[in-house]
C-alpha cells in the first residue's frame, strides 16, 4: 500500500517502511507523528483519491533526525559593472520514517 501526503507545501508518495526528508516540523527525535492530509490512497489496482484529503486516512512516523541539507551557493554578476553578490543558504529538514499507512476503515476482529 501506499500514499501521497501532502506536508510543509510539498506532497510525496510514501511506502510503509520508507525514510524521507521532509520540511522541518517541530517534533523531538524519537516521537510518533501523524500526518492527516492523505491524499491519495493505493493498492494495486485499487485507487482512493481524496477531494481533497481522503476522509480517516492517516500516516504515522517515527521523527529519526532534525538537520540541514547541503549548502546552495548563489553568484549574481553583472557583466561590465564590476558588479558581484553572492549569498548561501542551508534549508532545515526532519527525516523520518514511515511506519503505518491507514485508511481510516476499522476493520472488526474476527471471532
Amino acid at each position: 500500500m501506499y500514499a501521497v501526503i501532502k506536508t510543509g507545501g510539498k506532497q510525496y508518495r510514501v511506502v510503509s517502511g520508507e525514510k524521507l526528508k521532509i520540511e522541518q516540523i517541530p517534533a523531538e527525535v524519537g516521537t510518533e507523528i501523524t500526518l492527516d492530509q492523505v491524499l491519495m490512497l493505493g493498492e494495486g489496482e485499487s485507487v482512493k483519491v481524496g477531494t481533497p484529503v481522503v476522509v480517516g486516512a492517516t500516516v504515522k512516523a517515527t521523527v529519526l533526525s532534525q538537520g540541514r541539507h547541503d549548502k546552495i551557493r548563489i553568484f549574481k554578476m553583472r557583466r561590465r559593472k564590476h558588479s558581484q553578490k553572492h549569498q548561501g543558504h542551508r534549508q532545515n529538514y526532519t527525516e523520518i520514517r514511515v511506519d503505518l499507512i491507514s485508511d481510516g476503515v476499522a476493520s472488526l476482529p474476527s471471532a
